[in-house]
């Protein structure tokens, strides 16, 4: 698959009635997902977009698209879309992403977390499908949704973990909390709280690695980043910005929307004007993507292509990835909005249990391995949940720190004391 002929594509003009009939999920038609049925035509006749890229047909649990285009361009070896190692790591880290965050619930009921944390429980496919494609010197950019993300790009559990129970031994040593976590060192660069905050943070590192490799001639650098954020930020106005000057400069980025149909209690389809937002990608000359994100083999295939493509130079591309959070907005949401049927509907499409259908149809595993491997992701986040308990909580000291640029110079003094503790601080305040 390639997209990078693709220069706009322009959709078939339809009337807001027929778009709220195609795009409402209860609605019974023959497609098998979410807003399938829209016709395209493209303007360039060297199309080689997927069916599935332009929601002209049927989204499968198992992706028959890419299935065909392997059959068609490799028949002779194999009509496999993964091998075996490669479904077990995907197996791994879905499966990881899913019992940690069932962990978090359990640990934040019994009081061991506090404020809002957001659970990523039914969205795996999404970050397993692009992060695991990914270099350790790639960056990844996520919303207040971020513990998987961190766990998919390689911080390990017991720094997740520390991290949310506010402890010194956390990767943002107990001053990040659940909707910020961060690491310098596997290149997350941050979880944001506000929506559409993170977006002009990556767009800054997609600008760093061209940067790097043109001006500073530092010819290895082909660095990507991916942007994940929700369906909600897509109104806001650093995404249209951040488009903008992503396709200007040619730089190597994938915009990822998680598009999960629900901006806290608000529903996409009464929220934007246009429900698709894939087609915001050609208004400013980059790709746009559909796929569906409740399977991890289909993202993986378009991830792949966006990732190469900026790799290439080749510029940015805009993916919607259609998916569903099996949980509420937050620990501390009901969740009494959404319909039962349409949690129902999506729960029954569960991204890891298609990939294990997929791999046992294809007799790539056994029962045993994934045994296995369950096992050993139970022993992960038990110690996990040990090392995070045991862990001490930040020093009292901590407590300015990165918040002014120079701690000593207005927060602590010379003897590592707080000055607004000194009876004469005040006074000197203006002097400061």
């Amino acid at each position: 698959m390639s997209f990078s002929t693709i220069k706009i594509i322009q959709p078939v003009p339809v009337t807001r009635s027929q778009e709220k009939s195609i795009l409402d999920p209860l609605k019974s038609n023959n497609n098998s997902f979410l807003g399938t049925t829209n016709k395209l035509r493209s303007i360039s006749s060297k199309s080689s977009f997927p069916s599935f890229i332009c929601r002209s047909s049927s989204i499968s649990a198992v992706s028959d698209v890419v299935k065909e285009k392997k059959l068609k361009s490799n028949s002779a070896i194999s009509n496999l879309l993964i091998t075996k190692e490669e479904g077990l790591v995907l197996y791994e880290d879905m499966v990881l992403g899913r019992a940690f965050e069932d962990m978090c619930a359990q640990m934040y009921y019994r009081g061991k977390m506090f404020g809002f944390v957001h659970l990523y429980n039914g969205q795996e496919a999404v970050s397993t499908g692009f992060i695991k494609l990914l270099k350790k010197e790639d960056s990844v950019v996520s919303t207040y949704r971020d513990h998987v993300h961190a766990l998919s790009k390689g911080v390990p559990a017991r720094e997740v973990m520390s991290e949310l129970f506010g402890k010194a031994t956390g990767c943002c040593r107990g001053q990040g909390g659940s909707m910020h976590m961060f690491s310098k060192e596997h290149n997350l660069l941050g979880g944001f709280a506000f929506i559409g905050e993170g977006i002009p943070v990556a767009t800054g590192a997609a600008f760093t690695s061209r940067y790097k490799r043109e001006v500073l001639k530092q010819g290895d650098c082909d660095y990507v980043t991916c942007a994940f954020f929700g369906d909600g930020t897509c109104n806001n106005g650093q995404f249209f910005e951040c488009l903008n000057m992503a396709a200007l400069w040619k730089l190597p980025i994938i915009f990822v929307v998680e598009n999960n149909l629900w901006a806290i209690g608000m529903s996409h389809l009464r929220s934007t004007s246009d429900p698709e937002i894939w087609k915001k990608g050609p208004a400013f000359g980059m790709p746009g993507i559909h796929v569906d994100g409740m399977d991890v083999l289909k993202v993986r295939e378009v991830a792949k292509e966006a990732v190469d493509r900026a790799r290439r130079g080749e510029g940015p591309t805009l993916i919607e990835c259609e998916t569903y959070r099996l949980r509420g907005h937050s620990l501390a949401d009901p969740d009494e909005l959404r319909d039962p049927e349409e949690k129902a509907k999506y729960g029954a499409r569960d991204p890891i249990k298609a990939l294990k259908k997929y791999m046992f149809e294809n007799n790539l595993v056994t029962e045993v391995e994934l045994k296995a491997v369950e096992k050993k992701i139970d022993e992960l986040i038990e110690d996990a949940v040990e090392f995070a308990e045991a862990s001490p909580h930040p020093e009292r000291s901590q407590l300015l720190e990165n918040v002014f640029a120079d701690p000593k110079g207005f927060g602590i003094g010379p003897d590592g004391k707080y000055r607004c503790e000194d009876p004469k601080f005040t006074q000197g305040t203006a002097h400061v």
